[in-house]
C-alpha cells in the first residue's frame, strides 16, 4: 500500500490534501460555507418536524422503500414537493446523489445517448459513468453543441443532463433553449435543481418553474432536501409514468434504505415555512448581492458567490485565514473546479444580519487583499 503514501504526498505538494474538521454544535463562526440557503436547518418548526417524526416512526426507515422503508410521511412529502414545483408526481430518495444516479441509470442504458453539460455536478458525472450509455460532454451552457450531438445520434433514447444552477460558479443553465432543442430532437431533459430549489422562481419553486417549464412531460427534475430545506435526502419530480418506472428500475431506490423519518419530517416542515414565507427566496438573493459587493465580484444569479483566486494553495490559505478570523467559507479546488481556478465559494443565507455582514466585510477585505496581492497570474 506504499502507493497511498505517494499519492498523499502528491496531493500535499499540489495543495489538494483534504481534511475533516468537526464543527461545534453552536459555533461562533459566521457560516458562508454550508448550503443552508434559507437558514432553516435550525428553525424551531423544522427541528420539531424532525423530532415528531422520530417519535412516531422511530430513528430509522428500517428497510428499503419497497419493503418497510415507506411511511405515510414519505408519500405526503412527495405529493407536497410535486405540487410546489408544478410536477405531476414525486419520488423521494435517500440523498440527492442517489436521486441523480437513480434517474439517469433507469432512464438510460446500453443503446441510449446521454449528453451532459461540462459543468454538471459530480453525481451526474457518476450517473453517466454508471449508465452504460454512450456519453457525450457538451461545452458549458452551449445549446448549439447539445443540438449537434443530438442531431448526429443513432440511438432511439437520449437524455440531456444539466444543473439548473451550477454549484461552483452559481451561473444559470439556459433551460428554455435546452428544452426547445431536446423536444425538437425527441430527447428528455433532466434538470438538477439542487441549487435552484428554494432560491430561484416564485417563492423558491426553482428555475424550471421560473422558466415556465413546470409539468412538461419530457422534463425531469431532481432536487435535494439538504440545501434550501435544511434537511437531508433527494427527490425526483416528474410524470407519473416516470415515477412508476423509477420504482421498478432505479437501483438506488430499490436497494437503498429509505430516507430516515427525521429527515422527512424536517423537510416537510421546512417546505411549510417556505410556503408561508415565500420572500425567503428573494432575501437570499439580496444577501448574495451583498456578499458579491463585499468580495468585489459580479452580482450572482443565485446564492453562490464565487471568488476565483487561482492556485489551490492560495485558495486554501485564504479559507484558513477566514476561519481563523471567525468566518467559515468554502474552498473549491480541483477536481471540483478546473486547474488554475481554485476559489473561495461563499454561500448566502437569507438570515444573515447587518452585523454579520459588517464582520464579513472586515474579514474578507483583509483576507482577499492579501490573497490577491500574492496571485502570480490574475484569476
Amino acid at each position: 500500500m506504499r502507493w497511498l503514501d505517494e499519492r498523499a504526498a502528491e496531493r500535499v505538494r499540489a495543495g489538494l490534501r483534504r481534511e475533516l474538521r468537526p464543527r461545534a454544535s453552536e459555533g461562533e463562526a459566521i457560516d458562508l460555507a454550508s448550503n443552508d440557503y434559507l437558514g432553516l436547518t435550525r428553525h424551531p418548526e423544522v427541528i420539531e418536524g424532525a423530532v415528531a417524526a422520530v417519535r412516531r416512526w422511530g430513528a430509522g426507515a428500517t428497510g428499503s422503500r419497497l419493503v418497510t422503508g415507506t411511511t405515510a410521511e414519505h408519500e405526503l412529502l412527495e405529493t407536497e414537493l410535486a405540487e410546489f414545483v408544478g410536477a405531476p408526481a414525486g419520488l423521494v430518495f435517500a440523498s440527492g446523489y442517489a436521486a441523480n444516479l437513480g434517474v439517469v441509470t433507469a432512464l438510460a442504458g446500453r443503446g441510449a445517448l446521454v449528453v451532459s453539460d461540462a459543468g454538471s455536478h459530480a453525481s451526474l458525472v457518476d450517473a453517466c459513468r454508471l449508465s452504460r450509455a454512450r456519453v457525450e460532454i457538451a461545452p458549458h451552457r452551449d445549446v448549439d453543441a447539445v443540438d449537434r450531438l443530438l442531431a448526429r445520434r443513432v440511438e432511439e433514447c437520449a437524455l440531456v443532463l444539466t444543473d439548473s444552477v451550477f454549484s461552483a460558479d452559481g451561473d444559470l443553465a439556459p433551460l428554455r433553449e435546452l428544452h426547445r432543442v431536446t423536444r425538437a430532437r425527441g430527447a428528455v431533459l433532466v434538470v438538477d435543481e439542487a441549487h435552484g430549489f428554494g432560491v430561484r422562481g416564485t417563492g423558491g419553486r426553482g428555475l424550471v418553474h421560473e422558466c415556465g417549464l413546470a409539468g412538461e412531460p419530457d422534463l425531469v427534475i431532481t432536487a435535494t432536501l439538504s440545501k434550501a430545506l435544511g434537511a437531508q435526502g433527494g427527490a425526483v419530480l416528474a410524470s407519473e409514468r416516470v415515477r412508476a418506472h423509477l420504482i421498478d428500475s432505479a437501483r438506488t431506490f430499490i436497494f437503498d434504505t429509505g430516507l430516515a423519518p427525521a429527515a422527512v419530517g424536517a423537510a416537510r416542515a421546512a417546505l411549510g415555512v417556505l410556503r408561508r414565507d415565500p420572500g425567503l427566496a428573494g432575501r437570499v438573493l439580496d444577501r448574495a448581492a451583498d456578499l458579491a459587493r463585499i468580495a468585489g465580484v459580479a452580482q450572482p444569479d443565485s446564492a453562490v458567490v464565487s471568488v476565483v483566486l487561482g492556485e489551490a494553495q492560495l485558495a486554501y490559505d485564504a479559507a484558513v485565514a477566514c476561519r481563523d478570523r471567525g468566518l467559515s467559507v468554502g474552498c473549491f479546488r480541483p477536481p471540483s473546479v478546473p486547474e488554475g481556478t481554485s476559489r473561495l465559494r461563499l454561500t448566502a443565507r437569507a438570515d444573515l444580519t447587518p452585523a454579520e455582514l459588517d464582520t464579513i466585510a472586515t474579514v474578507l477585505g483583509e483576507v482577499l487583499a492579501r490573497a490577491r496581492g500574492q496571485q502570480t497570474v490574475p484569476a
